[in-house]
């Protein structure tokens, strides 16, 4: 059974990751240093409590473990936070992206399977964004992942280090047998949010912005379930394993939906209305997010 280092594994995503990872048969070592994380969510492998910025620590893990690969989840990733406070977002996510990777090839450890976003590709009105679209971030967030994009580039270049980005889209749900689930500290997410809002945790869903050029007024996001993200990085970590080489997919659906849509789906399959404010748009989103899901 081989290790794979799963950076950021205490987190929403990276906790389905290591259940997908053990149940494909790989011992997940998850890497995280709790800021975001949660111990509790760690059940599917060891726990090694670290930072990113700190080289002796991740040397010594590499050390221990000698992964076959190295999934990256690990980031900073609200956006109206990366636009009040965009050095946060590179001196974390950049900088402590090429400490990881330097300290993988020094360790021999030349897969790579790498979490970035759809937020590279900022705002294009109206088109399906595949990934050989023009990137233009609006944030600190998005164009943080881009840089680390284009240093696992140069890394390939120089060293031979291989990865799959994959860019996600607006993941969403938890895992089916409610072994891990999603708890982030404060909760952002539309879906927690509005659920929160039914069950009376807060007074309401602020929907932010109504004046979007969109058939309601609202912003359009492609939603993916968590369970279907994670399986696709075990297929490809299995992709580089078999020497296939370096690649970026997008990952989404193909469609997408409106804020004002997923209220309505959600009153529909909870039979309870969702009590919601209009306030201004936000800083930094996009109008619409859809992805082309043909690759």
């Amino acid at each position: 059974m081989a290790h794979v280092l799963v950076t950021g594994g205490a987190g929403y995503i990276g906790a389905h990751a290591c259940k997908a990872l053990a149940r494909a048969g790989h011992v997940p070592v998850c890497y995280d240093n709790l800021s975001t994380g949660w111990a509790e969510a760690v059940k599917f492998g060891p726990l090694e409590r670290g930072d990113l910025a700190d080289r002796a620590r991740l040397d010594a893990v590499f050390a221990a473990y000698r992964p076959v690969g190295v999934m990256h989840f690990a980031a900073f990733s609200q956006v109206g936070e990366a636009m009040r406070d965009p050095g946060k977002y590179w001196r974390n996510n950049v900088g402590g992206s090429l400490t990881l990777i330097e300290a993988a090839v020094a360790a021999g450890c030349l897969n790579m399977v790498f979490s970035s976003t759809c937020a590279v590709y900022g705002d294009q009105d109206g088109v399906t964004l595949d990934e050989d679209s023009a990137q233009a971030p609006l944030n600190a967030y998005g164009a943080s992942k881009r840089a680390i994009e284009d240093m696992l580039r140069d890394f390939e270049a120089s060293h031979g280090l291989n990865s799959v980005i994959f860019r996600y889209f607006n993941v969403a749900g938890a895992d089916p047998e409610g072994e891990v689930g999603e708890a982030h500290d404060p909760e952002t997410h539309l879906i927690p949010v509005m659920l929160e809002a039914i069950e009376g945790k807060r007074p309401a869903l602020t929907i932010h912005g109504t004046d979007y050029p969109t058939p309601d007024g609202t912003c359009i996001r492609d939603y993916i379930h968590v369970s279907d993200l994670v399986a696709a990085h075990v297929l490809g970590l299995e992709w580089l394993l078999a020497g296939k080489g370096s690649r970026v997919f997008n990952l989404g659906t193909g469609t997408g939906y409106s804020v004002r849509q997923v209220i309505e789906a959600s009153h529909a399959v909870t039979n309870r209305p969702v009590p919601y404010s209009e306030g201004p748009r936000r800083g930094g989103d996009a109008v619409r997010l859809v992805s082309g899901s043909a690759r």
